[in-house]
């Protein structure tokens, strides 16, 4: 399907609307108000359930390789969790597991 240029504008627009509405939903709306203490437990654990669901497809079926599973990412990914688990440390996470995919790039490429 071929859109013209007034179609994907008002796309555009409609889709910068409704973000715009949703952050005014909580910014606007109760932003000066203290949130009670069950929405703020529950609001902790957003990046925990977002990480993953943009992390996972990047594993298991990266562009680099055509959607194809790779065994340098899918190490990374575990060599990750591991260093996750035993330092419990976010920075060391991210480096080690950065620093174990590119060992493995060059070890195994």
């Amino acid at each position: 399907m071929s859109y013209d240029a007034w179609h994907i504008w008002a796309i555009i627009l409609g889709l910068g609307a409704g973000t715009y509405l949703l952050r005014l939903s909580f910014l606007g709306m109760i932003g000066d108000r203290p949130l009670p203490a069950w929405v703020l437990r529950h609001l902790r654990y957003t990046a925990v359930a977002v990480m993953p669901g943009l992390i996972t497809p990047l594993i298991l079926f990266p562009q680099a390789t055509g959607g194809e599973m790779d065994p340098v990412r899918l190490g990374a990914a575990l060599a990750t969790i591991g260093i996750s688990l035993w330092t419990r440390n976010v920075t060391l996470t991210i480096f080690g597991g950065a620093a174990v995919l590119f060992a493995l790039h060059f070890a195994l490429i």
